[in-house]
């Protein structure tokens, strides 16, 4: 006779505290057993298989997997598609519920709404709820019922709507008596799926006062510690955004704006999906690119003769991350010195990203061609070296990444900046008057 449980499906929400589907799932009264499928239809696609994202996952799902031990049960992991896992899952227990958390990415979409039927098909209730943002979907819209497209009037709709019930945890750490009690369960390890580990160490996900209170005076110091590196466990969702929201954001309103943008993109995602291969402004899908091969590659390479875009080049291509500020100058420099479609650099990002978000990737960079909402406008150029000038004085970032930079080995700019800034200007303004 099999096992009745009701299942948690953990996707972007890889902890056991504060965890809404799972709440929910543990005040069922039926015991419940967490799995996690790493999804053939997502890995299939990658490329490096010393991924860093996938380390990180395989890493908090074994602490995960060692907690629910720890008080008698454990985590169901398996290879493959969603599909096929279910369709394990039910020849082993009576499932009678499934709950998980909301995930707003085309793919992510469509695949619960295949899952979801599926599962109704076989008498299965669904079950999704809201996780990894404060607000979501229609939650802050203008008086008119239309979505915001601009930041600013959003974020002071989100400020003014926000209260403490939208804060308030689940506290799913108290029903841990409800989990399903089995034996450890089977492992799946890395090598089981082709990959293996860099080894590499990955941040913290304590966040430290000291960094939030300082936050916008330093935010925008590549050459210093002085961002929360908590972007990766934002993504994953190791750590709570309401908790984070609840504290952090006290402490500093600029480091609360920083997730209320997060909140802003994924709202932008929702409400206009078509973002996701696309710009958001269609008249800037008919910029000519330029995509020369021999400049894609120096930039790829951090080898552009732009000490401040190599620096941030070679950080991404060493460590996973990039500081936001350098992303911001190494996308204009992308796509506005180099005349490279946006979406390349957006999937050199997704590639390379420890955190790698669809929606504030696309965000970002869609804000710096230019072609998204509330982007900057298409004449803005940022200047690298007026940016160094500005955020990294004393060179330090610099030094870092690109010691070799006052030698003779350093190369030549690949573009000089005020043609690039010209042709730049020229090429937009073609474009946009069609």
């Amino acid at each position: 006779m099999r096992p009745v449980v009701h299942i948690c499906w953990l996707r972007r929400d890889l902890r056991l505290e504060d965890q809404a589907a799972l709440y929910h799932a543990l005040q069922s009264g039926v015991p419940v057993l967490p799995v996690f499928v790493f999804d053939r239809n997502i890995l299939d696609d990658l490329q490096d298989k010393q991924d860093r994202r996938v380390e990180f996952i395989h890493g908090a799902l074994m602490t995960i997997k060692s907690k629910l031990e720890e008080i008698g049960s454990s985590l169901y992991m398996y290879y493959g598609t969603p599909q096929e896992m279910f369709d394990s899952l039910l020849q082993q227990y009576e499932v009678k519920q499934v709950f998980t958390n909301h995930d707003y990415e085309p793919y992510a979409i469509q695949r619960d709404k295949s899952v979801g039927d599926w599962l109704q098909s076989k008498g299965i209730a669904f079950h999704t709820y809201k996780d990894q943002v404060v607000f979501e979907k229609d939650e802050v819209i203008k008086d008119d019922g239309k979505p915001y497209t601009v930041f600013t009037p959003y974020s002071r709709k989100w400020k003014a709507k926000l209260n403490a019930f939208y804060l308030q945890a689940y506290p799913a750490e108290k029903m841990f008596d409800r989990f399903f009690r089995t034996v450890p369960l089977p492992v799946i390890r890395l090598d089981d799926m082709g990959f293996s580990p860099r080894g590499m160490a990955f941040p913290s996900s304590a966040w430290q006062k000291d960094i939030i209170r300082n936050y916008a005076a330093q935010r925008n110091i590549p050459g210093i510690a002085g961002t929360s590196r908590l972007s990766v466990h934002l993504r994953f969702g190791t750590i709570s955004i309401r908790n984070l929201a609840r504290e952090a954001g006290a402490i500093n309103e600029t480091f609360l704006n920083e997730l209320i943008w997060r909140d802003f993109y994924h709202m932008i995602l929702w409400h206009f999906p078509q973002v996701a291969g696309h710009s958001f402004k269609p008249a800037y899908d008919q910029i000519r690119w330029r995509n020369d091969p021999r400049e894609l590659k120096a930039w790829y390479e951090g080898n552009t003769g732009y000490p401040i875009v190599d620096a941030g080049m070679r950080e991404l291509n060493t460590t996973g991350f990039m500081h936001n500020r350098v992303r911001m100058i190494v996308a204009s420099f992308f796509t506005k010195h180099l005349l490279c479609d946006w979406r390349l650099g957006e999937a050199y990002f997704a590639e390379k990203l420890l955190d790698y978000d669809l929606a504030a990737n696309n965000g970002g960079w869609q804000w710096a061609a230019g072609s998204g909402c509330d982007a900057a406008p298409y004449f803005r150029v940022f200047n690298p070296y007026l940016q160094t000038q500005k955020f990294d004085p004393d060179l330090n970032y610099i030094r870092k990444w690109v010691p070799e930079w006052e030698e003779l080995t350093y190369p030549q700019p690949i573009v000089n900046h005020e043609m690039a800034r010209k042709r730049c200007l020229d090429t937009y303004a073609v474009a946009l008057k069609k």
